[in-house]
């Protein structure tokens, strides 16, 4: 193989690894959009028929964090915003 040919086969196997990470990537965001659309509607249909006062994000937020610690993203104020979008 001469190097002209090889340059082209590296960038051709350089673009497949791109484009196979960007679809990767909007896939794992487009999964993450539904799962925080979701949560929100079911915080936000708790919110409203347990009240304020049953504090039920901050409870999530909190069990969230302690349970699955190692998972980002929902704190009390973000689980908030997720159920206020809807």
């Amino acid at each position: 193989m001469d190097i002209k040919d090889y340059q082209s086969l590296l960038t051709d196997i350089k673009v497949r690894i791109r484009n196979a990470q960007t679809k990767a990537a909007l896939a794992v965001n487009a999964e993450l959009i539904m799962l925080y659309w979701d949560i929100g509607k079911t915080v936000k249909q708790l919110q409203s028929e347990q009240g304020w006062g049953a504090m039920v994000v901050a409870r999530l937020a909190n069990d969230i964090k302690n349970e699955l610690p190692e998972v980002k993203g929902f704190s009390e104020t973000k689980s908030f915003i997720y159920g206020s979008i809807l």
